[in-house]
């Protein structure tokens, strides 16, 4: 599982940023149009919200793993997702929390 995992994170990576590095290349660091163009009409505004909405669950539930486990590269994942993403962090969280729950059984 632990393979699926890291090749998801992977993945999770880099595909959103196959998109972004074009708008970077082209744009710049505009956060401005960034912003404009993430809530332009109702189907993005939904995506954007249901992001967000997705990324506190997932930071409520890496702190409480993370807790619970002794998670230690909990920090990791919460940058990956600020940085990259929700489809980068989750996998790589559950990567981490798989190693933890594995070597605990042993």
């Amino acid at each position: 599982m632990r393979k699926i995992y890291i090749l998801l994170t992977v993945i999770g990576a880099a595909l959103p940023y196959s998109f972004f590095i074009p708008f970077l290349v082209k744009n710049g660091l505009n956060l401005k149009l960034l912003f404009d163009l993430l809530f332009v009409n109702n189907i993005s505004t939904f995506f954007a919200v249901d992001f967000l909405i997705s990324s506190i669950v997932f930071w409520v539930f890496m702190y409480v793993e993370s807790k619970r486990l002794h998670i230690k590269e909990w920090w990791i994942c919460l940058l990956a997702n600020l940085v990259v993403g929700l489809s980068m962090a989750l996998p790589l969280f559950l990567f981490f929390r798989d190693k933890k729950a594995r070597s605990e059984l042993e």
